[in-house]
């Protein structure tokens, strides 16, 4: 006779040491001993009486085992062991939970440590753990397809504007596919059917120091050059302000209001041809203030060196890079933009549109309005001072989050 949920939910044990077995038919049967209730299920395969675990009660109900127990007549119609199966099943599950994107990828960090530099494996390792990770590292690496890959990891990325940390991270999921591989845990390298799915990598013609370290070296070097007062000061303010070289040469004094750490520059001078307001972080307002005891008199934060009436040369901080050792083919003044847009997004994680927006770059609303001067300017205010204190960390050797991406 088929069991009942309400006998099931009501039935004791009756005091039996064995315990009490109640059938349900297709040789199932509920097992009710003094530590719980139990599903059980007896067959016969190759000859041989074995027993079957569906499960325990409430855990499992009555309808759930007898779907197991369908199951388990089913895989013995096809002459199958259900125990077996369920041996496998498990044993399965256990490696599919050993082999997760996760796990092979942090093997395939140790197992190729020896090939890298320290602050290149931190940097692999951070670049996973933020942007690959939280998406598709619990997934069993063979379950990964291209589109998970593509979707779920690489897209968020160059949605942000980091277009060349997207292919630096689908190239570092390749090589961790080529690991699995090697190792008998993925078919092939995903990876490899996207290729042209991402944005290219926009072409620079400046260029940029954009990695922590050489960014502290640089910082260090400027800090000791030894040129005009003038000189010195802006070369010191270009990485804290990041504007266009053209901007911070003709610079005004008039445009700078020092009480309320802020810099406004008119669109007339501006590549877009709108205001753009430059928050000063504490150690710009103190290069600022050293800089006016000497032209403050005069209308160019930075004059010429030969004649006040004139700003600086557009060529004066390329030539003190020059003179510190760093070739145009290493840095340049406009280098300072790129080097603040690549570490504040991929080692401060600052909001790409708040850079953006201080970039004095095109930023619409999702209306697609343009937003104004003003916008987020209290965040922006906080980013611009959170990147100065990361320069001085850097310019002292403190200990720093390395950039995030590299490759092998």
């Amino acid at each position: 006779m088929a069991l009942a949920d309400t006998f099931v939910k009501q039935v004791k044990h009756s005091g039996k040491p064995a315990g009490d077995k109640h059938t349900d038919g297709g040789g199932m049967y509920l097992l009710v001993k003094a530590s719980g209730k139990y599903w059980r299920m007896d067959y016969t395969h190759s000859s041989k009486r074995k027993t079957l675990a569906l499960g325990v009660y409430p855990a499992i109900s009555l309808a759930a085992a007898r779907k197991r127990r369908e199951k388990a007549r089913e895989q013995l119609a096809h002459e199958i062991d259900p125990g077996i199966a369920k041996r496998e099943d498990k044993q399965a599950q256990a490696d599919a939970a050993a082999s997760t994107f996760e796990l092979v990828a942090l093997n395939w960090l140790s197992k190729t440590a020896a090939k890298r530099k320290d602050v290149t494996q931190e940097r692999i390792t951070t670049l996973l753990k933020h942007d690959i990770f939280p998406f598709i590292g619990k997934l069993p690496i063979h379950t990964i397809g291209p589109r998970d890959v593509l979707d779920k990891a690489v897209r968020k990325i160059e949605a942000r504007g980091s277009i060349d940390t997207a292919h630096r991270a689908k190239q570092i999921c390749g090589q961790i596919f080529r690991y699995a591989v090697a190792i008998g845990l993925a078919e092939r390298d995903v990876t490899s059917d996207l290729r042209g799915a991402l944005a290219e990598i926009p072409k620079s013609h400046f260029s940029a120091i954009t990695e922590p370290k050489q960014a502290g070296e640089l910082m260090r070097s400027i800090f000791d050059y030894t040129g005009h007062p003038t000189t010195v000061a802006a070369l010191k303010l270009s990485p804290l302000v990041f504007v266009r070289p053209g901007e911070l040469r003709t610079a005004e004094w008039a445009e700078i209001d020092l009480v309320g750490a802020e810099w406004r520059i008119p669109g007339a001078k501006m590549k877009m041809k709108m205001d753009h307001i430059v928050p000063l972080s504490t150690q710009a307002v103190e290069i600022l203030c050293s800089v006016k005891r000497i032209s403050g008199h005069g209308r160019y934060v930075f004059p010429s060196l030969r004649t006040g009436e004139r700003p600086m040369s557009d060529n004066t901080i390329n030539a003190a890079l020059r003179g510190l050792g760093y070739s145009k083919e290493v840095h340049t003044a406009h280098g300072f933009r790129a080097m603040a847009r690549t570490i504040m997004d991929e080692v401060l994680y600052q909001r790409v549109d708040l850079i953006e927006h201080q970039l004095a770059h095109a930023v619409k609303d999702p209306n697609g309005r343009a937003y104004n001067r003003t916008a987020h300017l209290p965040a922006r205010r906080v980013m611009m001072q959170t990147w100065a204190d990361y320069l001085d960390k850097l310019r002292i050797g403190a200990d720093v989050i390395q950039l995030r991406t590299a490759t092998t």
